[in-house]
């Protein structure tokens, strides 16, 4: 284990992060930056906005130190932490379980960063003992597998995860793993070290492949688990040195519906809202972290996947119910029900029968009814005079049917009494499927009172 460590430098004292100034104008990217990676980087959702378009609206919506600000879908915590980095209380309301507890995580800088990397160590040399007993030896890069009694999931575990996603070498190395790092489950650092597992899992360890659907690239035979993990480690504890005695804002990450905000804050608590609600896009949100969510242990059957889709805006065919009523909130906008004929007369004329193509008509209604019904439910908790940034795409992933998302949030919001201040334009990018331009925008919204 001596030289495991020394391999992957561990104790590096030299922090690995800057923290900048907000950057205003720079909103063309979706990928991380310099400034970026401090915190953002523990673990990011595929799908996520980039931090420097959050700072461009903290710097236009800031009005006061401490000033709340709340991210309703919050995902991986991309606002949330930009939030806490700028002073600010920062409030998150994610419902799929693993980005929740990542969110959680990442605002959470009270980790002694040297506890972090001893745990890690006892963690590390625990689990490669074991390995050691098969005749597995994580500092060599490949291993045969045949005849060896390697560890799996349970069946109905292994259903729920992309076939393939990760092979049968590197998968019993990380339930080695794991069950190391559970016998340390009572330590302060345990929540870092499951995350930054995660992390490694998806970008080093499985076969995952984002672009940015999420699919199953090159098989590899093997694969190095422990040294990709305290890779991680060293990159939160170095973040962590770097915020030792400085004072940041405060957060809070609730494990709640979007749609049901008023429950647990105040009223006329929030001063602004910037977020990036799911698209109208048919992508399973829960299926992008699917592998982790089952590894690690946030849901390993069916039945609770499907409790934990029934708390999410419908954004996809996979995660309706007949139960669903959200098209209510929509049932009189007439531009909502014209998209929806226009889709359902799509499926018709070109022949479409699946069960799946035939509820996309019911998906756009409940979409926007499930947005209008959020919309209205966060009027309660905004201060007058709130900001709001929702950033959403265009969409024509129903029989190619546009969809103009920004302006039917836009619409609806005004609906509801918000005033549209304006919509900005995020990114341009070209759907071959219909050879036009779809457009991701902000829409900037204001809370009158």
């Amino acid at each position: 284990m001596d030289e495991l460590k020394e391999q992957l430098q561990l104790f590096s004292a030299e922090p690995a992060i800057t923290l900048s100034a907000p950057t205003p104008n720079r909103s063309s990217s979706n990928s991380l930056e310099i400034e970026d990676k401090a915190f953002h980087s523990w673990y990011r959702f595929v799908l996520s906005f980039p931090p420097h378009l959050v700072r461009r609206y903290l710097t236009e919506f800031s009005s006061k130190p401490g000033m709340r600000v709340l991210d309703p879908f919050c995902g991986t915590g991309t606002t949330i932490v930009e939030a806490k980095l700028n002073g600010y209380f920062g409030l998150g309301f994610e419902a799929n379980l693993f980005p929740h507890f990542a969110s959680t995580v990442k605002v959470n800088w009270e980790i002694d960063p040297e506890n972090l990397v001893r745990c890690a160590n006892t963690v590390a040399k625990s689990a490669q003992t074991e390995l050691q007993k098969l005749g597995i030896d994580e500092l060599k890069t490949q291993c045969t597998i045949q005849d060896l009694d390697l560890r799996t999931l349970t069946p109905e575990a292994e259903k729920l995860i992309i076939t393939n996603s990760i092979s049968p070498l590197p998968l019993h190395k990380t339930l080695v793993l794991l069950d190391a790092l559970n016998s340390v489950a009572t330590d302060p650092s345990y929540n870092h070290l499951l995350l930054a597992l995660g992390n490694a899992l998806v970008n080093k360890i499985s076969n995952l492949r984002f672009g940015p659907e999420v699919g199953v690239g090159k098989h590899k035979e093997d694969a190095l688990v422990i040294p990709a993990w305290m890779a991680e480690v060293k990159r939160m504890a170095d973040d962590l040195r770097f915020v030792q005695g400085k004072s940041f804002g405060n957060a809070e990450v609730y494990l709640a519906d979007a749609r049901q905000v008023a429950n647990r804050l105040e009223p006329h608590s929030v001063d602004a809202v910037i977020t990036s609600p799911p698209y109208p896009n048919e992508k399973d949100y829960t299926r992008t972290t699917r592998l982790e969510s089952v590894l690690l242990g946030f849901y390993t059957t069916n039945t609770e996947l499907r409790a934990l889709k029934k708390n999410l805006v419908r954004s996809n065919t996979r995660g309706v119910y007949s139960t669903d009523d959200d098209d209510l909130w929509v049932q009189d906008n007439d531009e909502i029900q014209s998209i929806a004929n226009t889709i359902e007369a799509r499926r018709i004329e070109l022949g479409k029968t699946s069960g799946f193509e035939k509820l996309y008509a019911r998906l756009t209604r409940l979409y926007f009814g499930g947005m209008a019904r959020h919309l209205a439910e966060l009027r309660t908790i905004l201060k007058p005079g709130a900001q709001l940034a929702y950033v959403v795409g265009d969409q024509a992933s129903y029989l190619r049917v546009m969809i103009r998302t920004g302006k039917l949030l836009a619409d609806i919001a005004q609906d509801l009494g918000y005033e549209l201040v304006r919509i900005d334009l995020f990114r341009t990018r070209y759907a071959t499927a219909t050879q036009s331009d779809l457009n991701e925008e902000v829409v900037i919204l204001r809370w009158p009172g």
